[in-house]
């Protein structure tokens, strides 16, 4: 069965002006519900993440001011959301149902996490609506307790997994994909073990050509024994925070290569939803269920 994390707090009360359309993570599990794709049988409710896992990633310096909720102006103003306890929270639900994710993948190939794909956050500092990374939180958990010996992470997001690059940079049991927009946020790019940047207007074609020739020789050089896969759909042409045009069914596609690489080679996958900010809210909720429609269909 298909396990995904999913909890109320991922739904975290915000300004009506805020930009960032965080009703998404209330909408896409409802959707998913009412066309049957997924039944409630199919969600799990994350507990709060223990600080010894947190600080297995995060310096305890940038944690403990975190918690307490002491962070500067101006690394607030990075996150780019007011600073509460309630996000504190949020961010630590968001971590360890990726951890228990992971879990569930290693007994039934696949488990998603309806949020997460925090990858903005570094060791030391949080940027880019990104407190913990969730990802590398879980991929750490999974090396500390011998549950996986090579981790590839493949990241799709529009944006450079940049924290994830710069947690993992001397980590060779951890090999970092990411496939963005060149000309996208963040304007500095941290160097993943494999960084694409794509040219603006990139389109269907040229995505998933360059996608399947790099994902192949990946699965061959870096055999990995567990993946995480960032699965943003802001790479789609609506976007508006995003610079390339790939269409609701390139996105897709995008998605089933990932997906069947990693059925067709037996290895445990957790997609984590990341970004998605198209000015049509249907076109965000439609291509983050078409990967919980693909999973069950490749999967199960």
């Amino acid at each position: 069965m298909l396990k995904v994390a999913w909890a109320q707090s991922y739904v975290l009360p915000l300004p009506a002006n805020h930009r960032f359309p965080m009703s998404k993570y209330e909408v896409l599990p409802q959707q998913l519900l009412h066309e049957g794709t997924l039944v409630q049988e199919n969600f799990f409710v994350p507990q709060p993440l223990e600080r010894n896992r947190i600080l297995a990633v995060h310096d305890v310096d940038y944690w403990n001011r975190l918690e307490q909720l002491t962070l500067e102006p101006a690394e607030i103003r990075r996150i780019g959301f007011p600073l509460t306890g309630e996000l504190v929270s949020r961010e630590i639900t968001i971590a360890n149902g990726t951890i228990q994710c992971s879990l569930f993948a290693l007994q039934h190939g696949i488990a998603m996490n309806i949020a997460g794909g925090t990858h903005h956050a570094f060791t030391y500092k949080g940027e880019g609506f990104c407190l913990l990374n969730d990802i590398a939180i879980a991929a750490r958990y999974l090396l500390d307790e011998g549950l996986a010996k090579q981790i590839l992470v493949v990241d799709l997001d529009v944006h450079q997994g940049n924290g994830t690059a710069q947690i993992f940079h001397e980590e060779s049991r951890v090999f970092t994909f990411s496939m963005h927009g060149q000309n996208n946020y963040p304007l500095h790019k941290e160097q993943s073990d494999l960084d694409i940047g794509l040219a603006d207007f990139t389109n269907d074609d040229f995505y998933l050509n360059t996608l399947r020739i790099n994902l192949d020789l990946l699965m061959d050089q870096v055999r990995p024994d567990f993946i995480f896969f960032l699965s943003g759909v802001d790479i789609l042409k609506t976007d508006k925070l995003g610079k390339l045009s790939v269409s609701r069914e390139g996105c897709k596609e995008r998605d089933r290569i990932v997906l069947q690489a990693a059925k067709q080679s037996g290895i445990p996958l957790v997609a984590s939803m990341g970004g998605g900010y198209s000015t049509d809210f249907r076109d965000i909720i439609e291509a983050h269920a078409n990967t919980f429609r693909l999973a069950q269909e490749i999967f199960f």
